[in-house]
């Protein structure tokens, strides 16, 4: 990828309890339509979850984000929703929710290198 990219990314949240709206960083969409990209980057940290909130179904919030992963990747085990053009699953992904996981509103940026723009982001916005 030569150039400066368009992109767009979203947050990957987990909420606890969706009704306090409080949530904990796991990871990042990032998307380019252009470049034809779409990367997602997360990671639970179990401890970390489990001092917000002790009721958390931490099986399930790995398939959810697994089936994220899969839409994300267009993987046939992911579904229909997987066999979508790249800017359709990245709008699927990022649509409004009322689940345990949920995206922040896309944000865009601009970067040479999107593989690395993806890392720094989820430095930044997760590990960090």
């Amino acid at each position: 990828m030569q150039g400066k990219h368009l992109y767009e990314y979203a947050v990957i949240r987990v909420l606890p309890k969706v009704e306090r709206e409080e949530f904990i960083n796991v990871g990042i969409i990032l998307f380019s339509k252009r470049a034809k990209y779409i990367r997602m980057i997360y990671k639970l940290d179990e401890q970390r979850l489990g001092a917000f909130s002790n009721e958390l179904d931490l099986d399930l919030l790995c398939e959810t984000l697994l089936s994220f992963e899969k839409i994300c990747n267009g993987s046939k085990e992911g579904g229909t929703i997987a066999q979508f053009d790249i800017p359709e699953r990245f709008r699927w992904l990022t649509a409004v929710r009322s689940s345990c996981i949920q995206t922040s509103r896309p944000h865009p940026g601009y970067a040479e290198n999107l593989d690395l723009e993806t890392e720094k982001l989820f430095a930044e916005l997760v590990l960090g």
